[in-house]
C-alpha cells in the first residue's frame, strides 16, 4: 500500500524559483499553437469521408503514416535541439521556424475542391499533412523541453504545467462546434468550403501563438558547453543511445506508459462518439442533413461544456497536486474520468440527447489532469537523469514522451478506421444502419478509453518519485554544479 499512495512531507516554492508572471504567461501562449492543431485537426478531418466521400480505411491510413513520420522525427528534432548551441539559445530558433512552417501548411492541406479521385485527395492531404507534422515538431519538441527546463522547484512545475494547460484547453472550447462551424450553410457553400476557410484561421493562430515563446521566453541552459563535433555516425550512434538511455528510466517509461493507455484510448473512442451521435442519438430524424445538423449542435455544446468542465478540472488538479503530491492526485481523476464514460451509456439516448452532459464532468478528470500531472513528472526525470548521467536532456525526453503519445495516436487512428468499418457501418446506409452496428459503435466509444485508463491506475502505482525524492535530487544537482 506503501507504493500506492505517496508519502511525503510538504515543501514550500521559494520565491526565486517561482517563474515570473510574464514568462509564465507567454510560454502558455505556445500551448494555444500546441493544442489548436489537435484540437481541430481530428474533427475537420472528417471532412474527408462525409464532404468527400473518401472510404473510411483511407481516412484511417492517412491519419496513420504522417503521424508515424512525426514519431520518427520526434527524437531526431529533441536529439539536435538538447545539441544545438546558438547565440539564441538551444530551443529558441527551432520554435519560431517550426511554428511558422506548421501553420503554413496546415492552411495548405485543407485546400480541396470537389470534382477530384479519391486516390487524388488521398495523396494530397497525406503529403501536406506529413509536411505539417515534420514542421509542428520542430515547434513542439523543443517549446516542451523549454518548459521543463524553466524552473528546478517540484510544485512550480506543476503549476506551469496548470498554466499552459490552461490556455492549451481554449481551443477545445470552440473545436466541438467545427462540424456545425463548417456545416453552416449561412456561411459556406458546403463542409469543404468550410474546412478550407477555417483551416487559414487554425494556421494563422499557430503561427501566432507559436513564436511568441521564441521571441520572448527565456533559457536557463543556453549556456551549456558545446558539444564535440562528430561525424554522422557519432551523431547517429548518440542518437541512439540517447533514445535507449532515456528508455532505461524507469519512471518514465512508467510515465510514457500512462500516458499511450489513457491518452489514445480516449483518441481511439473519440472516432466513434461523432458517429453515434448522427447515428444513434439523432436515427429518428426526418433526414440525413438533419442529423448532421442536430448532431453538430449537440456536439457543439457538450464539446464546449466539457471544456469548461476541464478548465475547471486544471485549476482544481493543479491546487490538489500541490498538496498531496502529483501521484495521489493521479488516484482521485482518472478513477472518476472512468465513472464518467461508464455514464456515456446513460447519456447516449435519442429521447433526451443532452442526457450526454451527465458525463462530461467525470470525463474531464482524465485529460484535464493527465498532461498537467505527467508532464510535471517528466520534468523530475529530466532532473533524476542529470543526476545519473551529468547530462540536460530535455528534448530528448519531451521527443520520446510525445513519441509515444504520437505513435498511439497512430495506432488509434489506424484501429479506429478499421474498427468502425468492422462494426458494419456504411455511409450510404445513411440513417438505416444496423442495429448491431449502432450497439458495437457505442461499446467501442466507451469501453477501450475505461480498459486503457484502468490498465493505466495499475502502471503509476509504483512510480517511485516522491516530493521528498525530488527534492533530495535536485539538492544534490545544486552541489555538483557549485563545486563545477
Amino acid at each position: 500500500m506503501d507504493q500506492v499512495i505517496e508519502h511525503s512531507r510538504h515543501h514550500k516554492t521559494a520565491s526565486k524559483d517561482r517563474i515570473p508572471f510574464f514568462q509564465k504567461m507567454v510560454y502558455s501562449i505556445g500551448s494555444l499553437a500546441n493544442t489548436i492543431q489537435a484540437a481541430f485537426i481530428g474533427q475537420m478531418v472528417i471532412v474527408l469521408n462525409l464532404g468527400l466521400g473518401i472510404d473510411v480505411r483511407l481516412v484511417g491510413i492517412i491519419g496513420c503514416i504522417p503521424r508515424v513520420v512525426d514519431a520518427i522525427s520526434d527524437p531526431i528534432t529533441g536529439y539536435i535541439s538538447d545539441n544545438t548551441r546558438t547565440r539564441y539559445g538551444r530551443r529558441r530558433p527551432f520554435i519560431f521556424f517550426g511554428a511558422i512552417v506548421a501553420g503554413l501548411c496546415f492552411m495548405l492541406m485543407f485546400q480541396l475542391y470537389k470534382g477530384q479521385s479519391e486516390i487524388f485527395y488521398f495523396w494530397y492531404f497525406l503529403i501536406f499533412q506529413i509536411l505539417f507534422f515534420i514542421g509542428f515538431t520542430c515547434f513542439s519538441i523543443p517549446w516542451i523541453a523549454l518548459g521543463y527546463e524553466m524552473t528546478p522547484d517540484y510544485h512550480e512545475r506543476t503549476r506551469l504545467q496548470g498554466a499552459s494547460n490552461f490556455i492549451g484547453q481554449l481551443p477545445w472550447l470552440a473545436a466541438p462546434w467545427c462540424w456545425a462551424i463548417m456545416h453552416n450553410r449561412n456561411w459556406f457553400q458546403d463542409v469543404v468550403h468550410g474546412g478550407r476557410i477555417l483551416s487559414l484561421i487554425i494556421g494563422i493562430c499557430i503561427i501566432a501563438g507559436g513564436i511568441l515563446p521564441a521571441i520572448y521566453n527565456k533559457e536557463h541552459f543556453s549556456s551549456l558547453p558545446k558539444p564535440v563535433r562528430r561525424s554522422l555516425w557519432d551523431v547517429i550512434k548518440n542518437l541512439l543511445v540517447g533514445v535507449a538511455v532515456t528508455f532505461k528510466r524507469g519512471p518514465f517509461v512508467k510515465i510514457c506508459a500512462t500516458t499511450f493507455l489513457i491518452f489514445n484510448g480516449f483518441m481511439c473512442a473519440s472516432a466513434f462518439t461523432i458517429y453515434v451521435v448522427f447515428f444513434y442519438v439523432f436515427k429518428n430524424a426526418v433526414s440525413l442533413d438533419q442529423a448532421y445538423s442536430k448532431g453538430g449542435l449537440l456536439l457543439g455544446w457538450y464539446g464546449t461544456f466539457s471544456s469548461i468542465c476541464t478548465v475547471g478540472v486544471i485549476f482544481l488538479t493543479t491546487w490538489i497536486s500541490t498538496k498531496i503530491g502529483k501521484k495521489n492526485t493521479f488516484f482521485i481523476t482518472i478513477p472518476l474520468s472512468i465513472l464518467g464514460y461508464a455514464l456515456k451509456w446513460i447519456g447516449y439516448n435519442p429521447d433526451k440527447p443532452y442526457l450526454l452532459f451527465i458525463a462530461a464532468p467525470f470525463i474531464a478528470f482524465g485529460l484535464g489532469s493527465l498532461f498537467m500531472l505527467m508532464s510535471s513528472m517528466v520534468a523530475d526525470v529530466c532532473d533524476l537523469d542529470e543526476l545519473e548521467t551529468g547530462e540536460r536532456r530535455e528534448g530528448m525526453f519531451s521527443a520520446v514522451y510525445w513519441w509515444m503519445v504520437k505513435f498511439g495516436l497512430a495506432i488509434a487512428s489506424l484501429i479506429s478506421g478499421f474498427l468502425l468499418n468492422a462494426t458494419g457501418f456504411h455511409q450510404g446506409l445513411g440513417l438505416g444502419q444496423a442495429t448491431a452496428t449502432l450497439f458495437w459503435m457505442r461499446i467501442c466509444d466507451i469501453g477501450i478509453p475505461i480498459l486503457t485508463s484502468i490498465a493505466a491506475i495499475f502502471i503509476i502505482m509504483s512510480f517511485d518519485i516522491t516530493e521528498d525524492k525530488a527534492y533530495d535530487i535536485r539538492k544534490q544537482l545544486e552541489a555538483r554544479r557549485g563545486k563545477a
